[in-house]
């Protein structure tokens, strides 16, 4: 497992640096004056003179990588030019909304896709088949924006049960925070559900094909132990990589939600930089934004060891 581990370990390394020195190239190096689409065009030579020099941009490119990565390290992302706080502190704040957001949506695309896609394989071809992959085709043709507003109406406005938007913070009590928060992680889950239930109807299908279940039912075992204790753990391994996937889809692509939702969270700040122009947060939220989804993929394949022992093997 160890030398599993290292392997992943040094690729991880390596791809986020891959990832820092991409960013970086497109943000800062490539042409245009970072400092004259923060300002404007018609920005003072002044002005400009000085943000440069506040932004390092009078420092040569390599020095001004190796200061931004030695700095994300430490934890000193920067100071926004809009809103003149440390990039940390913002994103600190906004995770606040964003994490939880993304965790219970990606619970609720679980608990949802999971069963519906083990459910459909065991009764392949029936009626309870047929209805999960009518789900499934609603669920990734239905805009996560539109259903939201359609929650909204039904929650919000029809039956009053939930905030239309806006977040109370978590001072107010979790109750208030997670009723904020439950439209819009339903929202984004019902595609991943839907996804999740097709992959794992697949998987589960074809592990049901294999000698291994023949022979756990040959042997007497119920069709349930048969499922869940052997055929399900197998099945597992597309299932880690769409989850793991998922994950990293809803933190980064909530700016939609967020928006429609009025949540301050990072979607929602990315929008705002990107409309402000203010280079320095987007940078950092899209180098955090991959590297998220590089630890995520990370953290999958360790599962596949976990999971499928032979895989340390051959990787």
């Amino acid at each position: 497992m160890i030398p599993y581990i290292g392997r992943r370990l040094f690729a991880l390394g390596a791809t986020l640096a891959g990832a820092a020195l991409v960013i970086f190239l497109m943000l800062e190096v490539l042409p245009g004056d970072p400092a004259a689409v923060t300002l404007g065009l018609n920005a003072a030579p002044e002005a400009l003179a000085a943000l440069r020099a506040e932004m390092g941009l009078d420092r040569p490119a390599p020095l001004r990588f190796v200061l931004w990565i030695g700095g994300m390290l430490t934890g000193d992302f920067g100071l926004s030019y809009t809103y003149r706080v440390p990039v940390a502190q913002l994103i600190a704040e906004r995770m606040a909304v964003t994490l939880p957001l993304a965790l219970l949506a990606i619970a609720l695309a679980t608990l949802i896709g999971m069963p519906l896609g083990i459910l459909a394989a065991a009764r392949h071809n029936r009626p309870a088949d047929a209805a999960v992959m009518v789900f499934a085709q609603a669920g990734l043709a239905i805009p996560n924006f539109w259903f939201g507003l359609l929650l909204v109406l039904v929650f919000a406005i029809g039956l009053g049960w939930l905030p239309a938007g806006g977040f109370p913070g978590w001072q107010a009590g979790l109750l208030p925070g997670f009723k904020a928060l439950a439209m819009p992680a339903l929202a984004l889950a019902l595609p991943q559900a839907a996804i999740l239930a097709r992959v794992t109807r697949s998987s589960m299908l074809d592990t049901l094909q294999e000698d291994f279940v023949r022979t756990a039912r040959a042997k007497g075992l119920s069709e349930r132990v048969t499922i869940l204790r052997h055929a399900l753990r197998n099945a597992l391994i597309p299932v880690v990589t769409i989850l793991g996937l998922q994950f990293s889809v809803l933190i980064a692509g909530a700016i939609i939600i967020e928006n429609v939702f009025a949540l301050p969270g990072l979607g929602r700040l990315v929008f705002q930089s990107i409309a402000q122009h203010d280079l320095i947060v987007v940078k950092d939220l899209v180098m955090l934004f991959a590297a998220l989804a590089i630890l995520l993929n990370f953290a999958v394949e360790l599962l596949y060891g976990v999971i499928d022992p032979r895989l340390r093997q051959v990787s």
